[in-house]
């Protein structure tokens, strides 16, 4: 598992300059190289916000003592997440997301609720990721036989229909198959194509995904959470602090990952 010890580290942040710089050999070794201003480059951004609230934690009666070195202040009985901490951690995930993807490793976006679904499936199939943004079905990962039996089924049902076989069966056959196809694909649309155990788990809210997070842990497999104020930082690999209620705020984290993760295939090409 990744040392959840946390140390100082920077995104390729030269991802943003890919267009402005000459197309030549020498382009792989900018993308991964690590610029003393990358970090400033991200907390600038974040400065700005432009409406994201990434800063914004919850009220302070709802927040865990352990996030105490990730708030910066209180506002109007809200914290406010310190953004210097949110562009440490999230250049060093996006660090430990490029060199997996250049190793070739596989990812699984996990986010279910509402706010996050949307940009969990964009994101993930941006990235060619796996992803689960529905509902986390207990035991997906350490009970990987039962849910590999399940993703058979649902690619023979998925052969099937594609060969318009299940229109030659009588009615009633037909239509339960077709709900077990339709349950299948909402619960694992996300992880069809996944042959195996993930090597890294991204999770959007900690809260929210906690079976999903123990799972992880139990299994020994690296996870980069986004946590908001009333989240533990210790039990993710890598934690990072921002505003897990806002679509904007997710959108924007995830984007930063992704865009690390795509960054293997650019720099490939060259």
């Amino acid at each position: 598992m990744v040392n959840s010890g946390r140390r100082e580290g920077s995104c390729g942040n030269n991802f943003y300059f890919y267009v402005q710089d000459t197309l030549s050999f020498s382009l792989k070794k900018k993308i991964r190289s690590v610029g003393r201003n990358d970090k400033k480059i991200l907390e600038h951004q974040f400065g700005r916000d432009d409406g994201k609230g990434v800063h914004f934690g919850h009220g302070t009666r709802k927040w865990n003592p352990r996030m105490a070195p990730y708030i910066s202040a209180k506002r109007k009985g809200i914290h406010i997440i310190n953004l210097t901490r949110t562009a440490r951690f999230l250049a060093e995930a996006c660090d430990l997301v490029f060199d997996a993807a250049s190793r070739g490793k596989q990812f699984l976006i996990v986010g279910t609720k509402n706010k996050a679904a949307d940009s969990v499936a964009r994101a993930a199939i941006k990235a060619r990721c796996h992803y689960v943004n529905k509902k986390w079905l207990g035991g997906m990962l350490t009970n990987w036989y039962t849910t590999e039996t399940r993703l058979h089924k649902f690619r023979d049902l998925r052969t099937e229909q594609k060969t318009g076989r299940l229109n030659r069966l009588p009615k009633r056959d037909a239509a339960v198959l077709k709900r077990q196809l339709s349950h299948l694909q909402t619960y694992l649309g996300g992880i069809k194509y996944m042959t195996g155990l993930p090597d890294i788990v991204i999770i959007v809210d900690q809260q929210e995904e906690y079976t999903a997070l123990r799972e992880c842990i139990t299994l020994g497999i690296p996870t980069i959470c986004l946590i908001d104020t009333n989240c533990d930082p210790d039990l993710a690999d890598i934690s990072i602090p921002a505003n897990d209620d806002a679509i904007a705020s997710i959108r924007l984290i995830l984007n930063k990952l992704v865009f690390a993760i795509c960054g293997v295939v650019l720099a490939t090409k060259f």
